[in-house]
């Protein structure tokens, strides 16, 4: 059994990730690479670190449900357990959401429930708080909604903008975020029960 890490962007926590699960020998290692985005940077990350990637563009397909088919499908044949969202730009459907359910998830850049959505460091910034920071939580249908797993707190200093706020934020998701994924494949945390 296997970890697939979705990410649209960078890959900057992909590759985090990928780095901390090689030097822990992780019980369940990273297998796939799954993006949305021809182009994002995150796809030759996963090139030079020897990761295979699927990119599927959801513009080729008439629905969400396709789409989504059309992962499930590889990560089935894959045997991919674990769905580890790192800055992927889209809801997950029922199609993914069903097929794993909480089984699943996320990294964001606040600490939910502020700030959830797209652009929380501009968030933050626009109104003025003095703490902001990075949670891990399980995915459910909602836009940041799930279970909380961990939080950490990140200072805003008088004087941050959005370049400095975000490398603060990286910073702190590029040590939270393995070391919760590795607790969460080791059995120390659990999946919500019940819900």
């Amino acid at each position: 059994m296997s970890i697939a890490v979705f990410a649209s962007g960078s890959g900057s926590n992909f590759q985090a990730l990928v780095e901390a699960s090689r030097a822990e020998d992780w019980p369940e290692p990273i297998r796939l690479l799954v993006c949305d985005r021809p182009g994002a940077r995150v796809l030759e990350r996963a090139e030079k670190l020897g990761v295979p990637s699927l990119l599927v563009d959801p513009k080729e397909f008439s629905s969400k449900a396709d789409y989504e088919a059309e992962i499930l499908a590889r990560l089935r044949r894959e045997g991919i357990r674990r769905l580890v969202l790192a800055g992927y730009m889209r809801l997950i459907g029922p199609t993914l959401l069903d097929a794993y359910r909480w089984r699943i998830v996320n990294i964001h850049p606040s600490l939910l429930p502020a700030f959830p959505g797209k652009d929380a460091v501009g968030q933050a910034l626009d109104y003025g708080v003095k703490w902001t920071g990075v949670t891990v939580h399980f995915v459910d249908e909602g836009m940041d909604t799930g279970p909380i797993i961990a939080q950490e707190p990140v200072r805003v200093d008088e004087g941050d903008d959005r370049a400095s706020l975000t490398r603060k934020i990286q910073a702190v998701e590029h040590r939270l975020y393995p070391s919760v994924i590795l607790d969460w494949i080791s059995g120390r945390i659990k999946e919500p029960a019940g819900r």
